[in-house]
């Protein structure tokens, strides 16, 4: 008996013959699948792109929501109406949003040209800051400059994004002529502009600030491939420096002896390292609730500013701050794929340096929280009040959008995206939509 040839289903008059996907094309099913199929939404050439984008706003959003609810209390306390830092911060939101739209349209050429005159502005109001009468002197650190009324900015804010654009630019320039091999072109003249601006920070007494810009410093040195016994040295100098610093200031000094503390100690010095602790041991799985916060009611110092992560412990519990987390670990991972997957050398060592900058000021301000750093006096990036640290890191994280919309797969998705959109969200003459992915073009009537 001789078998049968198969032969294709007829196909209804009019419309397309389904298309059959071969098996080996499918994942399979179960966790393998599961982990195949997030294998490839991960490497998709848009991952980091919407990473970035997102994450970067839920942070932002989420902040915004923390700062109203941990500033009530201090704003009343200060004789203030109770949105008041919230409508500031709001307004820094708006300002910062702006400015992340620009950097995430601009070229890359056009972020490199504005790497020189930023670096000067940035060096002469950090020397402004020192001049009496012009400076502000907040907590001890003079590092303010008033704008007037309720406004002030820090201009060492503004140095960091200084120092990463200059710092790729100039980096980059030197790797196109092969200067990098020699330790000399390596060296300088990028050590002696980060110590001036380490210098000018470090007159205020801002020792966070300084750390977060050596940070900056050391991810420049790394991409660029320092050798290991010259980034060990540069290492070992900062860390002399630091310990000197330290050792030279008993507020310094105090803050070192509070890692870990579980006490106030004597003179309650450790009061608010302590009260972080009880925030975040308080709020238990999912918290008392956005606005139930007890800490804020004046026992916990800076609870809309340095230890706001402590206040989202308490409110949103151990759910809400491991959100904050994944969100930061979300934002960091893209900006490393972004360093690593580019041709170009500006862009890979600015994402660098900027992923460097928000991920270091990140654990710096959690591990203080923590109980696990000293007390830098540092934000928590997008997350925390201030205007004058969220601008120019809003700025930043434009620079890396632009970065990831620039990679040439990320490009073409969005080229293709952009050709299959129809203009003012009108169908086009002669389309209808079948689904929300897929466009047919109708036929004319009577045809088969």
């Amino acid at each position: 008996m001789t078998a049968r040839s198969a032969k294709p289903a007829p196909s209804r008059p009019g419309r397309p013959s389904p298309v059959r996907v071969p098996r080996t094309a499918r994942a399979p099913g179960g966790p393998r699948g599961l982990h195949t199929r997030l294998k490839r939404a991960w490497d998709r050439p848009l991952t980091a792109y919407y990473l970035i984008l997102g994450g970067s706003l839920l942070i932002t959003v989420l902040g915004l929501v923390m700062v109203y609810s941990a500033s009530q209390i201090k704003a009343l306390q200060s004789g203030l109406a109770p949105t008041y830092f919230f409508r500031k911060q709001l307004l820094a939101a708006v300002l910062g949003g702006g400015l992340l739209l620009a950097a995430s349209r601009m070229t890359v050429r056009l972020h490199r040209t504005l790497a020189y005159p930023l670096l000067a502005v940035s060096v002469f109001l950090m020397c402004l800051v020192q001049i009496p009468g012009i400076g502000v002197a907040v907590n001890g650190n003079q590092n303010w400059i008033n704008l007037g009324g309720p406004f002030q900015m820090q201009p060492s804010e503004f140095g960091k994004l200084a120092l990463v654009l200059w710092g790729a630019d100039l980096l980059a320039r030197k790797q196109d002529k092969r200067l990098l091999v020699q330790w000399k072109h390596l060296l300088v003249p990028l050590i002696p502009v980060a110590f001036l601006l380490l210098g000018l920070i470090m007159l205020g007494g801002d020792m966070g600030t300084a750390i977060i810009l050596t940070a900056i410093l050391f991810g420049l040195l790394w991409l660029a491939g320092a050798p290991t016994r010259l980034f060990v040295g540069v290492l070992g100098g900062a860390t002399l420096i630091g310990a000197l610093l330290i050792k030279t200031s008993a507020n310094r000094m105090s803050r070192l002896a509070c890692i870990g503390a579980t006490d106030p100690g004597p003179g309650d010095q450790c009061w608010q390292a302590v009260h972080g602790i009880y925030a975040l041991a308080s709020g238990g799985f999912f918290g008392s609730g956005l606005g139930a916060s007890m800490e804020k009611w004046g026992e916990l110092p800076e609870p809309h500013t340095d230890f706001i992560f402590a206040i989202t412990g308490e409110e949103l519990g151990l759910a809400g701050t491991l959100s904050v987390l994944a969100l930061f670990a979300a934002l960091g991972y893209a900006g490393i794929r972004v360093a690593g997957r580019t041709e170009d050398p500006f862009v890979r060592y600015a994402a660098g340096g900027v992923t460097t900058w928000i991920t270091a000021q990140a654990v710096i301000n959690i591990g203080a929280v923590l109980g696990l750093l000293p007390i830098a006096g540092v934000p928590l990036p997008l997350f925390s009040y201030g205007g004058s640290a969220l601008l120019p890191t809003m700025f930043a994280v434009g620079l890396l959008i632009a970065f990831a919309r620039d990679e040439p797969a990320a490009r073409a998705a969005l080229s293709a995206r952009s050709a299959r959109r129809p203009v003012s969200g009108r169908r086009p003459a002669g389309v209808r939509w079948k689904t929300m992915r897929r466009r047919v073009k109708k036929r004319p009537s009577g045809e088969r």
